[in-house]
């Protein structure tokens, strides 16, 4: 998995945020053993210094934890990860409504344009 990543955010900031979503997608079940620090970092491209950074941060955060002789886990709080997938969710949100507002777009209009899109992804097209 080659990234680019942005040269205005650290690195390790964004390999959290990119693991975060990983579970809150649920493409890392909760309870799933990760692979090692070296592996994780090889498949991120970066150095496995700056994988530990970003995996010290996330067991801080208690979405994943370290058992000793096995390895690093995905946590198994499900309540955890809903709230982080909500916590995604807004930052998208906001994300979204603040590049609406700098195209000119009132709440109104926007509100508009999403209910286009969701009447027209409901039909398919």
């Amino acid at each position: 998995m080659a990234n680019d990543y942005s040269a205005n955010v650290p690195i390790y900031l964004q390999i959290i945020n990119e693991i975060k979503l990983k579970i809150a997608s649920g493409e890392w079940k909760t309870g799933q053993r990760i692979l090692p620090v070296r592996e994780l970092a090889m498949q991120f491209t970066v150095n496995p210094n700056t994988m530990q950074r970003a995996l010290a941060e996330l067991e801080r955060e208690g979405l994943i934890y370290t058992e000793r002789t096995t390895g690093k886990f995905v946590t198994s709080d499900d309540i955890l990860v809903s709230n982080v997938r909500d916590m995604l969710a807004r930052e998208y949100m906001q994300s979204f409504f603040s590049s609406m507002q700098k195209l000119g777009y009132n709440m109104g209009q926007t509100m508009k344009i999403i209910e286009d899109y969701v009447t027209k992804y409901k039909e398919g097209k």
